[in-house]
């Protein structure tokens, strides 16, 4: 069987969906909203490039190349640069820091506010222990995400979205007010930086390997209709989150005049639900907190798990990687929400352009052909000033080298300074190609 009825396709839109659909898709729009004010649509259309547009293009990319896409990246970069990126990727979204963060923000908006302070360690532990023991068994079998994920849990969390966003427009918050900080001058750069916080374009990586095999666990093994599947499921999850985030932001910008500046996305959002719903507020938020970091959590649970299974080449079964996963991250989550997302920041500012680059490369591999060259000089160029944003982002400072690279370099001082050299490479690479034969094909998708 090469095809999958339209209700079948429907199915893995929504599982993709809501695997993209998490913890940080929750709480950043909704601060993102409340900071930008009356800036809030250019805000969001940046948010919405790196938080929509990059996770569609990774999916493309997968379904183009038939789902080998590790297998791609090892062939078209160098096997040390590939696997240093792939491991990387895959604890960044896994149990180092996205998956722990599934966790401490389900319980820190949705548990918290039915616990007293005596009882908080104790519900904490007790809450992330249910939280991770479903997410395991969702994930045991991956075959079985499209049926649990996308018929059971994606329809329930869509009906407590419409609730909360159909009370916001029809009741807004309060006025929209004007815009503040780095949202004044330069909304849109500051809105697709916000966009990196949701891990979707790394996690495209790791869900759309998941969902292709998922596609040929269910009889469908042409390459050609694999990737349509992915395209349409891809089309259907991005149209989905392009309207949840908008939701979530416009409920964020009219809240200010009324609940002033949240610390963070979580504590607006959940205040917001209690105006809205009442006494009815925390056990609604707590329902749709839960709903999405849970589909969210055993996507990418699964997605690591068969990552490293496939890199130590089945010498630990997958069974076992995700059961190290889901204790790892049971013990981070419970750590502390705050730590979590200020470690994970200099990590996103590293990887992110590399894997933007690669990504964008990839769209156009058919043009590129066998120059891997022109992959290698982009990636290296992008590696240098990934690596010093990265440092800048842990606030290891490098004083001489920031000053230089501000005053001559386009686009540095907005943590974009990468852009110029990544062409640069590619461009260089190109040039190198030109004096070399033709190698033997490297494609990996047949």
């Amino acid at each position: 069987m090469n095809q999958m009825s339209k209700g079948e396709i429907l199915t893995v839109g929504f599982m993709m969906f809501s695997i993209f659909f998490g913890a940080g898709n929750l709480i950043f729009p909704p601060a993102l909203g409340q900071a930008a004010g009356d800036h809030v649509l250019t805000a969001m259309i940046g948010f919405l490039v790196t938080g929509v547009g990059l996770p569609l293009l990774g999916i493309t990319a997968i379904a183009l190349q038939g789902g080998k896409y590790i297998e791609f990246i090892r062939k078209m970069t160098y096997p040390w640069m590939a696997t240093m990126l792939l491991v990387i990727l895959y604890l960044t979204i896994g149990p180092l820091f996205a998956m722990p963060r599934t966790g401490a923000v389900s319980f820190e908006i949705g548990i918290r506010p039915f616990l007293s302070a005596d009882n908080m360690t104790l519900g904490q532990a007790v809450y992330t222990a249910i939280f991770y023991a479903a997410s395991y068994y969702l994930a045991l079998n991956p075959n079985k995400l499209i049926d649990r994920v996308g018929k059971m849990l994606t329809p329930v969390l869509l009906v407590f979205l419409v609730i909360l966003f159909a009370k916001a427009f029809v009741t807004p918050l309060g006025d929209i007010l004007d815009a503040t900080g780095a949202y004044i001058e330069t909304p849109f750069v500051q809105g697709f930086q916000d966009g990196y916080q949701t891990m979707d374009l790394l996690a495209s990586l790791a869900i759309g390997t998941l969902v292709v095999n998922a596609i040929r666990m269910r009889g469908v093994t042409s390459n050609r209709a694999i990737s349509q599947v992915c395209l349409i499921a891809g089309l259907i999850s991005v149209v989905l989150m392009s309207m949840v985030y908008g939701s979530l932001s416009y409920i964020g910008a009219t809240s200010a005049s009324v609940l002033g500046h949240s610390e963070n996305g979580g504590q607006l959002l959940a205040a917001a639900i209690s105006i809205f719903f009442g006494p009815a507020g925390n056990l609604l938020v707590a329902v749709i907190i839960s709903l999405a970091c849970l589909t969210t959590c055993c996507g990418i649970t699964s997605g690591t798990a068969w990552f490293f299974n496939k890199l130590f080449k089945n010498k630990i079964s997958y069974e076992r990687l995700l059961l190290f996963s889901i204790l790892f991250s049971f013990v981070a989550s419970n750590v502390g929400l705050t730590q979590i997302i200020t470690l994970t920041i200099p990590f996103l500012v590293g990887i992110y352009p590399l894997v933007i680059v690669f990504v964008l490369l990839s769209l156009f591999d058919r043009f590129i052909d066998w120059r891997r060259s022109v992959y290698r000089g982009a990636m290296n160029f992008t590696m240098v000033f990934a690596i010093i944003d990265g440092l800048n982002a842990a606030s290891i400072q490098l004083p001489g080298v920031n000053e230089f690279l501000t005053a001559y370099l386009p686009f540095y001082s907005i943590t974009m300074g990468w852009v110029i050299p990544a062409l640069l490479g590619a461009f260089l690479g190109f040039v190198y190609s030109c004096f070399q034969e033709k190698p033997v094909d490297v494609s990996v998708a047949s």
